[in-house]
């Protein structure tokens, strides 16, 4: 009995570059299927043409969203009513409406790969704080256009050691960077949703936002991207900060408001700034691309390769247990209670 149960279907959305083998072990628990359009129109008329019927669980890449754009309420109605699951491979996913999922009837289940990232995004962010406070960027900068470090040379920069590191958002990232900031000799605060018991914050002082404003020689922005902290740095912020900070951000770029920071680079009142992440990716805010101060990476926290592989293995595993157990490995923190 039951062996003329179709299985569920599995849909990809995007690319697996690492984790191969265990994508195509997925094929005994459901039938693997991927979407072929390459725009959002496309991908909702799929949907509406029945393609997808039967999909239990989507597998989604960050760079899916050139396919489908924003996981909203749209995009959901389109999607089969079978879906129960949506595991993304990424510890960010501001790219989807939990709200929407959560309300859907059944609900959509989401997860995301928490710690995965902390170790490659944390390093990208150290590299961040060493090249803005130390202003090598300008020198490296001069260096290629055959000006040796430059004519003036730039303003000199500044020592890690003995700076307070302020962290908002003291997730596994902003943790994880602790560690290493204090290996630099930096004496880090932090401020968060909550205040961490001891063992997780690891010592660190927990600090009202206003303080975290007004003593950090250095700010790191390691917080999610939601309706809550959209612009949470912007010129009322920028305006309570040190004169000469520093300030970096591996998260999301509309935590801050570029225009803002662009506007405080050129008063000086911020020293120099270290990004990975954009408001616009991959548009960048000219004024930001014209400022030697300021060391820009193309959001490649966690471009390597370990982290690549550990982070598709962990998104199969979440769909493998969904499938087996109804439980997802790492739900979102707004379903805990789903």
């Amino acid at each position: 009995m039951g062996s003329t149960t179709a299985k569920p279907k599995i849909l990809l959305l995007g690319e697996i570059d690492h984790a191969q083998l265990s994508w195509n072990a997925l094929g005994e628990l459901g039938e693997l299927v991927k979407a072929t359009s390459t725009s959002r129109a496309d991908f909702i008329q799929e949907c509406r043409d029945g393609k997808f019927e039967g999909v239990v669980a989507i597998y989604r890449t960050f760079f899916s969203f050139d396919i489908t754009g924003q996981v909203d309420e749209e995009l959901l109605n389109a999607l089969p009513n079978s879906l129960q699951y949506i595991a993304s491979c990424g510890a960010g996913y501001d790219q989807i409406d939990v709200h929407a999922c959560s309300t859907r009837n059944p609900p959509i289940r989401v997860s995301n790969v928490p710690t995965a990232v902390d170790d490659a995004t944390a390093d990208v962010n150290m590299f961040l704080i060493l090249g803005a406070l130390r202003n090598f960027n300008a020198g490296m900068h001069a260096l290629r256009q055959g000006k040796w470090r430059g004519q003036p040379a730039p303003p000199l920069g500044h020592d890690p050691e003995g700076k307070t590191l302020g962290i908002l958002g003291m997730g596994g990232i902003g943790r994880n960077l602790k560690k290493k900031a204090e290996a630099f000799g930096m004496k880090v605060i932090y401020h968060n949703r909550r205040q961490l018991n001891e063992e997780l914050s690891g010592g660190a002082q927990y600090v009202t936002f206003d303080e975290l404003l007004s003593t950090s020689d250095v700010l790191s922005l390691n917080l999610p991207l939601n309706k809550h902290t959209r612009h949470i740095i912007g010129k009322n912020e920028f305006a309570k900060m040190k004169d000469g900070v520093v300030v970096v951000n591996t998260a999301r770029g509309a935590v801050m408001d570029e225009a803002a920071l662009v506007e405080a680079l050129s008063t000086g009142k911020v020293f120099s700034a270290g990004l990975d992440v954009f408001e616009e990716e991959p548009k960048i805010h000219p004024g930001l691309i014209s400022d030697p101060s300021v060391i820009l990476v193309p959001h490649m926290g966690t471009w390597t390769i370990e982290t690549l592989a550990a982070m598709e293995e962990w998104t199969i595993e979440n769909i493998c247990l969904a499938l087996t157990t109804g439980k997802l490995k790492s739900p979102v923190p707004e379903q805990a209670d789903l």
